[in-house]
């Protein structure tokens, strides 16, 4: 069959058969093929119900506060004061979150191109994974004292594993052709690393920055829970503390707010500047 062929304008009837299908696709197909309506729709179900169930059952604030009190929980802080807990969260996952990609990146290369470096490092990384790091905070902070260090490393631990596990993945996906084609043409090691085994490993670093993102936060969090004096998790342990529930639901809002906006912020950057990465369903 010709290009001319495959190309050529659908026929009148063609047309009208598939317009006659629409009215056949069914309501849970529709709601499918609209992704923002039906995660929306469900999130205001739940709101629904659970502003029903606390009403009728007298579910007591302390407990399990409404979701029209948990509104007044964000009204009872100032503005200044939520920016502040805010940003003090924000810096220091985005800092541990960038520390785990720098120092990351290189180990990785190192693993996927060295068998001996590999099998020596990747039982010690398990390791160090293996350790609960909400038992080992109280430890970082005695030795690193209260500032902003102590944090970064908490969020650097629980975020850099992941990292490690995908770029190594990734790098050693690429086809053994290519790398024994650069290697009979000599091309250089760091020409082999950035234009060979890098961009085939872009889909694998990619999934492991948008879970470590998330870890991210999780560590702040962790590590304000032992030692802050600003920050959301300080937020929400002081206010659980006060018996003040609706302020510390608002925190918790606050909290998966930030973590899904720095999800799709990775995800925006992947679909900007790296959109052959892509699969196909997403593009």
């Amino acid at each position: 069959m010709s290009a001319e062929t495959e190309t050529a304008p659908k026929s009148a009837p063609e047309s009208a058969a598939e317009t006659a299908d629409l009215p056949n696709v069914t309501l849970s197909e529709r709601l499918v093929r609209m992704p923002v309506v039906l995660p929306l729709f469900t999130f205001l179900s739940v709101l629904v119900l659970w502003e029903a169930g606390t009403r009728l059952f007298a579910v007591p604030s302390y407990i399990l506060p409404a979701p029209s009190r948990i509104l007044t929980g964000f009204g009872a802080v100032d503005f200044a004061r939520w920016m502040a807990h805010i940003w003090a969260t924000l810096r220091v996952a985005l800092m541990g979150y960038g520390a785990a990609i720098l120092i990351s990146l290189p180990i990785a290369i190192g693993l996927a191109k060295s068998r001996l470096l590999s099998r020596a490092l990747y039982p010690l990384l398990v390791v160090i994974q293996s350790v609960p790091v909400v038992a080992v905070a109280p430890i970082i902070i005695v030795v690193l004292g209260t500032n902003d260090a102590p944090r970064v490393v908490i969020t650097f631990m629980i975020s850099f594993f992941p990292l490690v596990v995908s770029m190594t993945t990734g790098l050693m996906a690429t086809p053994p052709e290519l790398i024994e084609l650069s290697r009979s043409l000599r091309a250089p090691q760091h020409r082999e690393i950035t234009q060979i085994r890098l961009p085939y490993a872009t889909p694998y670093i990619f999934s492991g920055l948008k879970i470590s993102i998330t870890l991210a936060v999780i560590g702040a969090v962790v590590a304000e829970f032992v030692a802050a004096e600003k920050g959301l998790g300080y937020f929400i342990q002081f206010s659980t503390s006060m018996f003040k529930l609706p302020q510390a639901w608002a925190g918790l809002t606050i909290l998966v707010a930030l973590s899904l906006i720095l999800f799709q912020a990775v995800s925006l950057i992947q679909r900007l500047f790296f959109p052959w990465s892509l699969p196909k369903a997403a593009k």
